[in-house]
């Protein structure tokens, strides 16, 4: 049984993701630095498929790659860019490999990538791609024909809480649930009444499902008002960006803000941990994991 499920199913322990850096060279030696920057404070880490549209090393090879250096992966698979043929292809691929936690994400559009001409794929979404995984839980491909034995997978996804309509948005995380996810990543919220509205939402209707919010380390006003204007689904409230402009030590500011962010996060029904980006890449992972009363891994 992977950390993952263990820690999220049979016990109250918080729990802690992060994102494993895209791959675009550097060989092994990169994959271990990244890996002891990060196995000290983490249950499990995203393999990403491709993120934002931009081609990097494939989610499968990541996820081995991963594993071989000390972390659990969790191993993302996006229908943007793949038939259902190419997903069950990835999914027995990272079961080969001793991989169990994946997660299953439509994705972004090619035009939020830096090829845009690239043809969509698209032949399921996301809720279809988890019912898919669950099926072939149960030993079967999609056709019917036999897996022996059937793997074991660990089913999540990822929903935004604070994007319109947000009635909608507790409806799609009930319908992963249904399909299949048993954990919820959920997109970065700058904005607290949303994140626990929906929290609350979805305790309400899927108590089981565990929610694991995201929040960003970042080292100034610039990448929230980038995170704002370029990534979409994201909006960071001006006075947001503007309290960390204002700022004499922009660094410290920003850091205090994601201390609160997580930290309301952790109160809310339903949450079972977070999913931390390190946009920083500097000592203060250690101090944000110290100052939520984490400690290291031997």
């Amino acid at each position: 049984m992977s950390i993952l499920r263990e820690k999220l199913e049979n016990s109250n322990d918080t729990v802690f993701t992060a994102e494993f850096p895209s791959i675009d060279g550097g060989g092994m030696a990169s994959v271990a630095r990244d890996a002891a920057r990060l196995a000290p404070w983490f249950d499990a880490v995203n393999a990403t498929d491709n993120p934002a549209a931009h081609a990097h090393t494939s989610n499968t090879t990541t996820a081995i790659a991963m594993k071989m250096h000390g972390l659990e992966p969790i191993m993302q698979v996006v229908c943007r860019d793949k038939n259902r043929l190419a997903i069950q292809s990835d999914l027995m691929g990272g079961a080969l490999h001793g991989i169990e936690n994946v997660s299953l994400l439509t994705g972004d559009d090619v035009t939020a990538g830096d090829e845009p001409e690239a043809r969509r794929v698209f032949d399921i979404d996301s809720i279809q791609a988890i019912n898919i995984t669950r099926i072939m839980m149960g030993g079967k491909y999609l056709s019917g024909r036999k897996i022996n034995p059937a793997p074991n997978f660990y089913i999540g996804a990822v929903e935004n809480a604070a994007a319109p309509p947000f009635d909608y948005r507790i409806e799609r995380a009930l319908k992963k649930h249904r399909a299949g996810a048993s954990f919820l990543q959920l997109q970065i919220c700058y904005h607290p009444d949303r994140l626990e509205a929906f929290c609350k939402g979805v305790a309400k209707i899927a108590p089981n499902l565990k929610l694991i919010p995201t929040v960003v380390l970042v080292k100034s006003a610039r990448p929230l008002s980038f995170m704002n204007d370029k990534v979409a689904g994201i909006d960071v409230p001006n006075q947001t960006v503007a309290r960390v402009a204002a700022a004499a030590d922009q660094a410290k500011e920003a850091y205090d803000l994601t201390l609160e962010l997580a930290r309301h996060a952790l109160t809310l029904p339903g949450v079972r941990g977070l999913h931390v980006t390190d946009f920083r890449h500097d000592d203060s992972l250690n101090s944000f994991m110290h100052d939520l009363g984490q400690k290291p891994r031997n």
